[in-house]
């Protein structure tokens, strides 16, 4: 729901750094795997509870995630950078939750399973839209510069990224937020479902 807001706020900024990048000879692709790394360590820390430090390379990675598409659109942009863009970003995501339940197995455990539900059906009805709309030749041109339809919704990347941020500052209402968060993401998939079908129809 935020995402094209805080993108046109960061643009400039996100565009002068990946400029910054391309002087440096860093390709994408690079800086998406390596984004996807520090994401991952991202999950190990707070699964280590070391939930400060989780957070703030949680955002090191999300910056390298809107750093990889301004470089690619700088240099060349290919179908096979956008596939590994989504596909580690997804997997990045159902970390997080993971590495919580990991943290407390007793206490997060189940909200971890439920919000990681939610996540699935978020992800699913997101790609299927995708797949049907580069079928059909369908664009969004609320956001041209994306390599595949993107479907918007009420829980996008920076609700997300604000609701890790929560669970990192304060892991002891994990459950809560999960809960919270994973009725919200209900909410999404209602609604994208609704938005395929009249669409397909």
């Amino acid at each position: 729901m935020l995402d094209r807001t805080l993108t046109a706020l960061i643009k400039p900024g996100i565009t002068t750094c990946a400029k910054g990048l391309q002087r440096l000879g860093l390709s994408a692709n690079q800086v998406t795997v390596g984004g996807f790394l520090i994401g991952i360590g991202a999950a190990f820390l707070i699964a280590s509870q070391d939930y400060l430090a989780g957070v703030i390379a949680i955002f090191i990675s999300r910056l390298c995630d809107a750093l990889d598409g301004a470089l690619a659109r700088l240099t060349h942009a290919t179908d096979a950078g956008g596939f590994l863009d989504i596909a580690l970003d997804f997997l990045f995501y159902a970390s997080i939750p993971l590495a919580f339940a990991v943290a407390d197995p007793a206490r997060n455990a189940l909200p971890a399973a439920v919000l990681l539900a939610t996540f699935i059906g978020t992800g699913s009805s997101f790609l299927a839209f995708a797949v049907i709309a580069a079928q059909r030749g369908l664009k969004n041109l609320d956001v041209p510069d994306k390599s595949f339809y993107f479907l918007g919704g009420l829980t996008e990347a920076t609700e997300t990224l604000a609701c890790f941020a929560a669970m990192c500052f304060w892991p002891q209402h994990f459950p809560t937020l999960a809960y919270g968060f994973a009725a919200l993401c209900t909410i999404t998939i209602v609604t994208r479902i609704g938005w395929g079908w009249r669409t397909f129809s």
